[in-house]
């Protein structure tokens, strides 16, 4: 039997059983992650330990009793006349990992969180749309939102207090974790109304909050909303380090791409001067791997210099396609290398066997942020001998450091021929790194973010005349539409082979996107019908009919206290402003309207917000681009039995066409199959 949890109810033996198979499952060389050790083996294991998240799976041996986000949970919470403690975050998040530590690792918080709370735990990743409902209580509440994210919940899943990261003792205005738990617990017990006062204005206004406070427009929104952003980027453009004024800086914060096409729509030069600036200073920067290749998630400060350590696959594909077109409006070589190293850090730590992309990597090693990244200047001249002076210097490389001792990589004065000359010392260090012990890796696969990717490798090998990188889409694609699927049915994750739970609005409208760039990548007609699939699919699943847009969730989805419509573009674009660009591409493709009418549909249910916030929607400004403007159809075709003509393919590569259908064959049966998916489009 599994020693008890503390303060925790019985548990039915079955269950205990079911947790202890869990764990002998894993093998010898299971290293559960907990300090709770006897004899080297867990003392403590929750439900946490049947599921399949890695998130989930790094809290299985908490003192505390944990439960998945579902009905039984709160169904117990209801036996048990109690409030739901509902923590959210992602396995590779800093203070996630510094709460758990502090907090859930402790006996005494676990007794209290398990004697007068059902305690559920929601990976972030996996149910998007939970994070977002109740993150949104806590903006409302707090004016803020982050990760870990801590939310009390009646058993009716109605949020009645909330906030972030609690420390464990009163700390730098925060107060103490337990301190919180013993109040609201007493409050809940002790003074019903006020509980229920709170829970009808924190619900009441999370619904206002999701509903749509204008009708749609009568007219499509016109260019007037992209100038307007601009104009709002460069108010408060920061010229000295690029991205906006201020700190912590997100690379997401200033939307590069919208950006290279109002430059060529408007032939601004500011608008490319702040694309450039901004590119120039995060490659230069510590955010982006100086060594291995890839970026960070964030900057702690303005420079860009120290990040948080987290490599994410998102950001890593955006970015991607960012400096991509950037090097097609300004042939520069070093934004051709960015793409050519993030692209191949991806193929090295984040690519899966099965072909799929795993989801990120985490902050941490041997329990210390950043540690596998940095480097001493005795490192360094161990390591490189007679070239570590020059290094040092290229790299700004001190005896004192320039972040708690160490040194975070960066490049004080960029040099192409430096780097190039440079290029043997990283080889090395990157050599050394790899012996290091490395940060966790979380090996979910999202169908989301894998279309991201497969758009920016489909997009990337194609601009930068790269195979190796469009075979990556190819593969990943092949493993979306098969293992992601279930039932005829996208699923939204993908660990261990098995996939689930149902697909959620961006992951259709990202992966069609996908496989739109890596149809023009191949010219292979299976990608524009598997998009024209997706398509079909998310419109069906998730259509607005009365309104326009899109829902985050499907229509037979579990119902939570609304159901949420994308209200701005984030570090991840929204899964309605990619599903506007999906739809205007396929018009474009198969020359069929209804396409570009539920897109303009989209446009118009938009536009209010447009109108009032308009840089909170850079991705779907980039779809508004698209929709205001001439698309360029470009139709190659070539003799059987030939490849394609490689003096179009090197002017198409070449040429910063945002707006553009590619279609390619070959004449005979290529063509008649090309011909045969347009046709029932």
């Amino acid at each position: 039997m599994l020693e008890p949890l503390p303060g925790a109810p019985a548990r039915p033996e079955a269950l205990d059983r079911r947790l202890a198979e869990a764990v002998r499952s894993r093998g010898p060389g299971y290293r559960p992650r907990t300090h709770h050790l006897r004899d080297g083996r867990p003392r403590f294991t929750n439900r946490l330990a049947l599921e399949k998240s890695p998130y989930l799976l790094q809290h299985a041996h908490n003192p505390v009793d944990w439960w998945p986000w579902g009905e039984a949970a709160f169904a117990e919470a209801r036996r048990l006349g109690r409030p739901v403690f509902l923590s959210v975050g992602y396995s590779t998040c800093h203070w996630c990992h510094v709460m758990e530590r502090e907090s859930f690792e402790d006996e005494a918080t676990a007794r209290l969180l398990n004697e007068r709370y059902v305690a559920v735990k929601v990976d972030r990743e996996e149910r998007p749309d939970v994070d977002q409902v109740y993150m949104t209580a806590v903006q409302l509440l707090t004016g803020g939102g982050g990760w870990p994210m801590s939310v009390w919940l009646t058993p009716d899943k109605e949020p009645f207090f909330g906030g972030t990261y609690f420390p464990p003792r009163a700390r730098g205005g925060l107060r103490g974790f337990p301190a919180i738990l013993e109040e609201v617990a007493a409050v809940w017990e002790g003074d019903a109304g006020r509980v229920r006062q709170a829970t009808e204005a924190i619900t009441g206004a999370v619904r206002t909050a999701f509903a749509a406070s204008e009708p749609p427009a009568e007219a499509l929104p016109g260019p007037a909303a992209i100038e307007r952003a601009v104009e709002a980027v460069a108010a408060r453009f920061d010229a000295q380090h690029g991205g906006l004024r201020g700190a912590p800086k997100f690379p997401s914060s200033l939307p590069v791409r919208l950006l290279l096409r109002h430059h060529r729509r408007a032939r601004d030069p500011r608008s490319l001067e702040m694309a450039v600036i901004t590119l120039e200073r995060m490659a230069a920067g510590g955010i982006h791997d100086q060594v291995g290749g890839g970026f960070h998630r964030y900057s702690t400060d303005e420079r860009w210099l120290v990040p948080h350590f987290e490599k994410m696959l998102y950001d890593n594909a955006l970015l991607a396609l960012a400096y991509a077109e950037a090097w097609q409006v300004t042939r520069r070589p070093d934004f051709a290398r960015v793409v050519r190293t993030t692209l191949d850090d991806v193929l090295r730590e984040l690519t899966a066997p099965e072909g799929g992309f795993f989801s990120a990597t985490d902050a941490d090693s041997e329990g210390v942020e950043g540690k596998h990244f940095v480097w001493s200047e005795a490192e360094l001249r161990q390591v490189l001998g007679a070239d570590a002076g020059r290094f040092a210097r290229h790299y700004g490389v001190t005896a004192e450091g320039n972040w708690e001792g160490v040194n975070v990589l960066h490049v004080p004065r960029p040099d192409e021929a430096e780097w190039e000359a440079l290029a043997p010392a990283r080889a090395a260090l990157l050599a050394i790194r790899s012996r290091r012990p490395h940060p966790a890796r979380d090996e979910k696969v999202l169908a989301s973010w894998n279309g991201l990717m497969i758009s920016a490798m489909a997009f990337g090998g194609r601009v930068l005349a790269e195979p190796r990188w469009v075979e990556a889409a190819r593969r990943a694609a092949d493993f979306a539409l098969g293992s992601l699927v279930k039932d005829g049915r996208l699923q939204r994750a993908w660990l261990g082979g098995a996939a689930g739970p149902p697909a959620f609005l961006d992951d259709h409208a990202f992966l069609a996107q996908g496989l739109l760039d890596l149809f023009e990548a191949t010219f292979e007609p299976r990608w524009l019908a598997e998009a024209l699939a997706l398509a079909e699919a998310l419109e069906r699943r998730f259509g607005d009919a009365e309104r326009g847009g899109w829902f985050v969730t499907a229509d037979d989805h579990e119902r939570l206290l609304v159901r949420e419509k994308p209200t701005h573009d984030g570090a991840e674009p929204s899964g309605a402003s990619v599903a506007v660009q999906v739809m205007l591409r396929l018009a474009a493709f198969t020359a069929n309207e209804r396409w570009r009418e539920r897109a303009e549909r989209a446009l118009r249910h938009h536009a209010p917000s447009l109108e009032a916030s308009p840089l909170a929607f850079g991705e779907l400004l980039l779809g508004l681009d698209l929709a205001t403007d001439a698309v360029r159809e470009v139709v190659l075709l070539w003799p059987e039995g030939t490849p394609p003509p490689e003096p179009f393919l090197a002017v198409l590569r070449q040429t910063f066409l945002p707006s553009r259908a590619l279609l390619g064959a070959a004449e005979g049966p290529a063509l008649e199959a090309l011909g045969a998916v347009s046709a029932v489009a």
